[in-house]
């Protein structure tokens, strides 16, 4: 059981009380009718127009009737299913199933043996891919750094390329020109093999952000426009932080997440009805020391799982944000953080945690070493989103009855059967004695793990048919094939 399939469900920890649920709720319904959220986008405002909301174009604000919102809200599909290129990569995400995957657009590369940071490269994303491919608690590959040396014309299509290219997992990741977006979304129309094919199946994903506190802007606001108009599956995260763009408090910051991200869910439902949209969160907290973002903070976590919970209020699919640390170093801090919040997000029933694995300082640093000690992390923390079962065959009492006061269960078959299924069996961590561990070099953790980097790149690894690989280098142009 050191892989266990994505889709547990769970749900088992509730930060917020029934009442909660409903009071932030109210609150939130009351955010978008009396205050209302920017849109600096015309065509964007149009919409809202169109459907009956107040619209005041000259202060680009937007303020829609509780009744109103929720008749929108409700159009969105209730779970959206995310295909990889092979099906035993297929996610629904949904009700209280949890998958996990990675996320960010981290800027740079750390490498433990110099213990310093460098700029991530498009090799570096090709590394990350391959490896993802072959960790299995790892269950959606989102494009986790940003090519430096790539101009910004020609990072979506490599980034996207880039994973289509070296996994066979669902690929997600964010846009940064309506140009790029067109041009990826006809690149996955050759990889799935028709326009219809990928829409059934479809095989990416794209986030568009709304802004903290209550704002579509309009870049931002184009993307999501054109996405939902493709019909390509959509996010739409918001990032309140407490203290800055949030008020202080927990529950401040997730009335203003919800709103913002129900804000984007809206706008995608306007433009077209039935758009494959999920609810997203990256809330967290601030250090109101010198205002930077907070990672690892157990806060980031509640918040989350809070998150998790209202999701399943409005009956959407859920992606939430756990995982990272703000550790600069593979250290226990970049451990405790990191198994926390994802913990609390997995136990809450968030549909995909997304930036579970490889990120470090901030979000702006991933490690090819920390991917794999998180896919070890993910696997417990699966393990306990999965509870405990109770039935006749695992509550053993004739097991325990034949044994007896006195008696072992080594030998017993019901302790074959089970093993293997009741466990998580780890494949990075140190459980031997310590005699054999020293025998065995005393290796840490750090020094495990880049063996295993090495083992897993030093594989043959997924990549697209030579067929498709041509026709994306001759019909997308600034690809690097």
């Amino acid at each position: 059981m050191n892989a266990l399939r994505s889709g547990t469900s769970s749900g088992k920890f509730r930060p917020l009380s029934p009442h909660a649920v409903k009071r932030m709720h109210n609150t939130v319904m009351r955010i978008i009718e009396e205050i209302g959220f920017e849109i600096h986008s015309a065509e964007g405002l149009e919409y809202f127009s169109r459907a009956g909301a107040w619209v005041d174009r000259d202060r680009k604000l937007v303020r829609v009737k509780s009744e109103l919102a929720m008749q929108i809200i409700n159009r969105a599909p209730s779970s959206v299913k995310l295909h990889g290129r092979l099906k035993k990569h297929d996610v629904n995400l949904g009700a209280k199933r949890v998958h996990t995957g990675t996320g960010g657009t981290a800027l740079y590369m750390y490498e433990p043996v110099s213990n310093e940071r460098r700029n991530a490269t498009l090799d570096d994303l090709k590394n990350i891919a391959c490896l993802v491919e072959h960790l299995d608690n790892i269950h959606i590959f989102l494009l986790p750094t940003y090519p430096r040396e790539l101009p910004v014309d020609r990072v979506d299509v490599n980034r996207f390329f880039t994973g289509l290219n070296h996994t066979s997992k669902h690929i997600m990741g964010g846009i940064y020109t309506l140009d790029g977006l067109r041009q990826v979304i006809k690149m996955a129309e050759i990889v799935a093999g028709s326009p219809d094919a990928l829409r059934n199946n479809p095989i990416i994903s794209m986030i568009a952000c709304c802004i903290s506190p209550l704002k579509i802007d309009e870049h931002y606001g184009e993307l999501m426009i054109e996405i939902a108009r493709q019909g390509i599956p959509l996010v739409c995260p918001a990032e309140p932080l407490c203290g800055t763009t949030s008020p202080v408090t927990l529950a401040g910051n997730l009335a203003v997440q919800v709103a913002d991200s129900l804000a984007g869910i809206m706008l995608a439902q306007l433009v077209n009805p039935g758009t494959p949209v999920i609810f997203g969160s990256v809330a967290s907290t601030s250090d109101l020391t010198d205002f930077k973002y907070l990672t690892g903070s157990v806060e980031m976590g509640l918040l989350n799982a809070a998150g998790a919970q209202m999701a399943q209020f409005y009956k959407l699919p859920f992606y939430s944000t756990g995982g990272m640390t703000d550790s600069k170093v593979l250290d226990a801090q970049c451990g405790y953080e990191s198994a926390i919040t994802s913990m609390l997000c997995a136990l809450a029933g968030a549909n995909f945690i997304h930036d579970s694995a490889g990120l470090m300082e901030f979000a702006m640093t991933a490690c090819l070493e920390k991917y794999v000690i998180d896919n070890e992390i993910l696997g417990m923390v699966m393990r306990a989103a999965k509870g405990i079962e109770v039935n006749d065959e695992t509550i053993a009492f004739d097991i325990i009855q034949a044994s007896g006061p006195g008696g072992n269960f080594a030998t017993s078959s019901h302790t074959r059967r089970h093993m293997r299924r009741e466990h998580y069996l780890p494949t990075l961590s140190d459980r031997a004695t310590r005699e054999y561990w020293a025998e065995s070099g005393a290796k840490d953790i750090v020094v495990r793990a880049s063996e295993k980097v090495a083992q897993i790149l030093a594989l043959k690894g997924y990549s697209l048919p030579e067929k498709a690989r041509q026709r994306i280098g001759e019909e997308i142009s600034g690809i690097e094939v």
